[in-house]
């Protein structure tokens, strides 16, 4: 099969397979312009779509969502791509934007590795299970709940006003399992100075973690969904560790970049193994999201929590809309 100009929809392998078997010839296959895709040349395509990815890069790495809550719609909407294709793009993006940023964020201390990795546990079990049941369960339904979740996780996360976890008392299992951390917090109340590696003194804030076997219920919960609809769970990773497991925010939007790696990672596998990951598509993507995404590790040390909680309200709030329509007419 040639290869296509950037503008036009790229198109499921399946489907060119059965064209050239009807045609005799891959040569006769021809592309149709991607539905409200803009006419542009490759280079045109590629810088704004690098631009665009960017912008979701560090959305990504500031909330802790990755990209894929704004790449996907970019891709499909804006520019035409086949859906198959930009949800590859997508995975590789999430990749890039929890390599680029997890590395700042465990170098600065906010991260918290123990918890991420015990909860990847719950979520990679949660996708098997998503995967296996997909055949017997409407997705479309659990789309429209899935929805309505995220529009109340999103009224939560705008109404709480202060960091969950000052205050309380350790949790007997997370003492157990050596989950209680501290991050960086710069005058806050019961602050311990501790040295970083490049000799400097930082004021480092404790934080209990609280609710565990609600965060791993919520994070199976958050590889099922995955499973079922082929999205990105990071709105529930983070809602789980912010609002059951009453970790800072700061601590469960980290913490979220780090693991949406390691979960994108087995599904970028299979998207690739079917064809569905682009180079051309896939190239502009990784490094605008990257870029964003560093961009974001940067900018959190110093960004307010308030106005942290207001952007990943409004991102999941939408998202939650878009699911519940998508529902709605069945495309799920």
């Amino acid at each position: 099969m040639r290869i296509l100009p950037r503008h036009l929809k790229l198109t499921n392998p399946a489907n060119v397979q059965r064209r050239r078997d009807n045609l005799g010839s891959a040569n006769e296959f021809q592309a149709d312009p991607g539905a409200g895709a803009p006419n542009l040349n490759t280079i045109e395509f590629t810088l704004l779509v690098t631009a665009g990815s960017f912008i979701a890069g560090m959305l990504g790495s500031l909330t802790g969502l990755g990209g894929g809550v704004v790449i996907v719609p970019l891709l499909t909407l804006v520019f035409g791509v086949d859906i198959r294709y930009a949800i590859g793009a997508s995975l590789v993006s999430v990749i890039a934007t929890s390599s680029g940023a997890a590395a700042a964020y465990l170098r600065e201390g906010y991260s918290n590795m123990r918890v991420g990795m015990f909860l990847e546990i719950a979520t990679t079990v949660g996708a098997l299970s998503g995967a296996f049941i997909a055949a017997y369960i409407s997705t479309s339904a659990i789309a429209v709940i899935f929805g309505v979740v995220l529009l109340y996780s999103a009224y939560e996360s705008l109404r709480t006003k202060h960091d969950p976890s000052a205050g309380l008392p350790p949790d007997r299992l997370a003492t157990y399992l050596k989950l209680d951390g501290s991050y960086p917090a710069a005058g806050a109340d019961g602050a311990q100075i501790s040295a970083r590696g490049d000799g400097a003194a930082t004021q480092r804030q404790p934080y209990h973690v609280r609710n565990v076997p609600a965060g791993f219920s919520l994070m199976y919960v958050a590889g099922v969904l995955s499973g079922l609809l082929g999205i990105g769970s990071g709105a529930v990773k983070v809602l789980a560790m912010d609002q059951a497991m009453k970790l800072p925010f700061k601590v469960s939007t980290t913490t979220s970049n780090f693991m949406i790696g390691v979960t994108a990672a087995a599904s970028a596998g299979i998207y690739l193994r079917r064809g569905y990951i682009d180079p051309g598509l896939a190239l502009p993507v990784v490094l605008g999201v990257l870029g964003g995404a560093l961009t974001g590790a940067l900018i959190l040390p110093g960004a307010k929590v308030r106005t942290l909680r207001m952007v990943f309200g409004v991102v999941i709030a939408a998202l939650g809309v878009q699911m519940i329509f998508e529902g709605l007419k069945g495309k799920l």
